[in-house]
């Protein structure tokens, strides 16, 4: 079987991505988490959580915890995420013992939690930019997205919450409490990374007595195309014309006052929309 040019630069590119991802990962564990006992998520989390009751080392509960992870995902997940997993599954526990010997580069424990989860959710990111993950618990998030359709971010922060109360029986409210802040940052930071290349832009449906006038105003001065439907308005019992247009965040601006000189008593809805495909957007036709 042969492979393309565009092919190989694909998967060099995705391996590269996937061991720098690891080695922020491991960095934000040996660096932040677990010198400070922070609550976290993943099986760097359930390694501190479970410290206390059994006294198992905690490099040797995250390596068997990747391991098992990673057989999970080659199960349910199939081979080509498998794959590309078994380099995370291979080097996370390399990183991990060379990082061992860190200093940490915080004591105090709230700047810790938010600095660990920042780092691990970029980390964590990037390897599911490359469509595998690290062997670890993002594995269960990406099952769980894969059956029921819910972003991978929300599932990570679930399953990292779940795992953060584990410290219940062993640590006070506070210590859950300082750890679901790293939760929430990695979750939030997974997400943006994942979004990293969107174009963000504003969904917009303007009901107005002036379509031509709108129109016109649209296409000339914003350069944008729009979709007109017939709609029946239940207050004045009347069919009326909606405009939909869909525009790039820095054009509402322009587009407000606009529609504002032309007519205002526009009701217009306004939605932001986080990526949106095709001409004028995610490619440009040729002038």
């Amino acid at each position: 079987m042969k492979f393309r040019k565009g092919d190989l630069l694909k998967m060099l590119q995705d391996i590269v991505t996937i061991i720098v991802g690891n080695f922020i990962l491991a960095y934000s564990v040996q660096a932040f988490i677990l010198p400070n006992d922070i609550l976290s998520g993943g099986v760097a989390g359930i390694a501190v959580a479970l410290y206390p009751i059994f006294h198992l080392d905690q490099e040797l509960v995250i390596n068997i915890l990747v391991i098992g992870c990673f057989l999970l995902g080659w199960l349910v997940l199939g081979k080509e995420f498998a794959v590309k997993t078994c380099i995370s599954s291979a080097i996370y526990p390399v990183f991990i013992g060379i990082l061992s010997g860190i200093a940490p580069l915080t004591t105090d424990h709230m700047l810790a939690s938010l600095y660990g989860g920042v780092l691990a959710g970029f980390g964590i990111g990037m390897v599911f930019r490359a469509n595998a993950s690290t062997g670890g618990m993002d594995v269960p998030p990406l099952i769980l997205a894969k059956y029921t359709h819910i972003e991978v971010s929300k599932w990570v922060l679930v399953v990292d919450a779940l795992t953060i109360l584990l410290g219940l029986y062993s640590y006070n409210v506070e210590s859950v409490l300082v750890g679901l802040l790293s939760v929430v940052t990695s979750s939030y930071t997974i997400n943006a990374i994942l979004m990293l290349g969107a174009q963000e832009a504003k969904s917009i449906q303007i009901i107005t007595s002036k379509v031509e006038e709108v129109r016109c105003f649209i296409d000339k001065q914003l350069d944008r195309g729009c979709t007109l439907f017939n709609v029946y308005g239940g207050y004045k019992n009347e069919e009326r014309t909606m405009i939909l247009v869909v525009i790039d965040k820095s054009q509402y601006p322009l587009l407000n006052e606009g529609i504002h000189e032309i007519d205002p008593d526009a009701f217009m809805i306004i939605t932001d929309t986080r990526e949106v495909k095709g001409n004028g957007f995610s490619f440009h036709s040729g002038v």
